[in-house]
């Protein structure tokens, strides 16, 4: 079966597509597993490597810019391009700054720790709560209802326009009693308390 009918047996472009994506994707799959080294297998997914080819092929077909005879000449241009890609695949993952020799294992048996275990949680501890809770308190001390509303709305994340809105006031009064306990805060943080 030539190309050519390949493509047109189907009634539209989607289905021809389809059909040539149903009879070469497993083949292409092993292919681009054979030229890839097992050390990239866990870096380079096979899938998205012959996702490639098809759009690069697509394109180029589209735009006319292929010309093969037979379903040889498709299966050998296909072949071609997917050699092509996982080439371009490794060349881009053997760059000084991604190279593979330059990973190193932790050692077999060490106390090795993974940076990424050793940094601590979002949660604060509880020394880091209660100086939180003295200067959140030390902060709303001396404030009218209506402020102490905006500074607590504000440790909500509520913006200044929601905050307006909620309680009723000018969007600038907020924006200004805002700065204020900003400032405050400041001073408290430069005296140490």
């Amino acid at each position: 079966m030539a190309k050519d009918d390949l493509l047109t047996q189907a009634t539209g472009e989607g289905d021809a597509a389809r059909a040539i994506f149903e009879r070469f994707t497993r083949r292409l799959i092993g292919l681009a597993r054979s030229q890839l080294d097992v050390r990239f297998r866990h870096k380079i997914e096979l899938e998205d490597v012959v996702q490639s080819v098809y759009k690069s092929f697509l394109i180029r077909y589209g735009d006319g810019m292929l010309a093969t005879e037979g379903e040889g000449g498709l299966w050998g241009l296909l072949t071609c391009i997917t050699v092509r890609k996982c080439a371009d695949r490794v060349r881009y993952h053997r760059a000084e700054c991604r190279d593979l020799a330059r990973e190193e294992s932790a050692p077999a048996g060490s106390d090795y720790v993974e940076p990424w275990r050793a940094v601590p949680g979002r949660e604060p501890t509880p020394d880091e709560a209660a100086v939180l809770a003295e200067t959140v308190d030390h902060l709303l001390r001396g404030l009218d209802g209506d402020e102490r509303s905006v500074v607590e709305l504000s440790l909500q994340g509520y913006t200044a326009q929601e905050i307006s809105a909620t309680l009723g006031r000018a969007e600038r009064s907020v924006r200004r009693l805002r700065e204020r306990v900003r400032k405050r805060l400041e001073e408290l943080r430069a005296q140490g308390t």
